[in-house]
């Protein structure tokens, strides 16, 4: 087994790509798995590691992780104040608007009870999209089929929000089984060697809770991604793992630029 890419660490904080596929934790919804991400980083460090914040199970991406329950405590404010920036990349049907905010409330779906039962919480997310490809096959209905990659910025943090967001907005992730289009997923999955969801968490900025500085995270796509991108001629927006760690700016900093 690979040991894990380990993007940033320090005495109080972790940050991991999370494969594809991997859940973070154990779950009442997945009672049959033997394998998790919270796991397998605390075996790689041999110390124990706090979650922060989610990502899907078939996500990839940046994922932040405590290494003490205080730091994990002061991490997850930052995560629930919305302090923390995060960005996506996805592989969507169709040509996705050139940008857009996505205004559309979302239910809870926690399993907990009828998603009809539970209230409609505001959910925000800007899409933008960075490039488009038009293949010469009939997928569906039309003889030709187009697809985008969109950059999307949430600004809420409502469970599979990026996902119902661009779904919703006609235009639903490349191998998504719940919200996307069946027909297009088994063409990636048979056709193109993209047998996943097409959604990476590949950027985080956050203020470091004790550290006294911003922590900006960029984390690369996976070999499935990677790959796709090479074939649609998207190379120029592959993101590289890199850490950035400027100064928080201070309103007095603020006040002289």
């Amino acid at each position: 087994m690979q040991p894990l890419t380990i993007l940033y660490q320090d005495e109080h904080l972790v940050a991991v790509h999370k494969p594809s596929g991997l859940l973070v934790h154990r779950s009442a919804l997945a009672r049959g798995e033997t394998e998790f991400l919270l796991q397998r980083l605390r075996d790689q460090l041999a110390k124990r590691v706090y979650p922060v914040h989610r990502l899907d199970r078939p996500t990839s991406g940046v994922m932040v992780f405590g290494l003490s329950s205080e730091a994990a405590a002061l991490l997850s404010e930052g995560f629930s104040e919305r302090q923390v920036e995060k960005r996506y990349l996805a592989v969507v049907r169709g040509k996705a608007p050139e940008q857009e905010r996505l205004d559309y409330p979302l239910r809870e779906e926690d399993g907990t009870r009828p998603k009809a039962e539970m209230p409609a919480m505001p959910a925000m997310t800007d899409i933008r999209r960075l490039d488009s490809v038009e293949l010469p096959v009939q997928v569906d209905r039309y003889p030709v089929a187009r697809y985008s990659l969109v950059e999307a910025r949430p600004l809420t943090g409502r469970r599979h929000q990026i996902r119902r967001h661009l779904s919703r907005r006609g235009y639903p992730i490349i191998g998504d089984a719940k919200h996307g289009k069946s027909v297009h997923n088994r063409f990636f999955a048979e056709q193109l060697a993209a047998p996943r969801l097409l959604l990476a968490a590949t950027y985080l900025a956050f203020d470091h809770p004790l550290l006294g500085k911003r922590i900006q995270l960029s984390c690369a796509v996976d070999e499935t991604m990677k790959n796709l991108f090479e074939q649609f001629g998207w190379q120029g927006h592959l993101p590289l793992d890199s850490v950035r760690t400027p100064p928080i700016a201070t309103p007095s900093a603020l006040q002289a630029l």
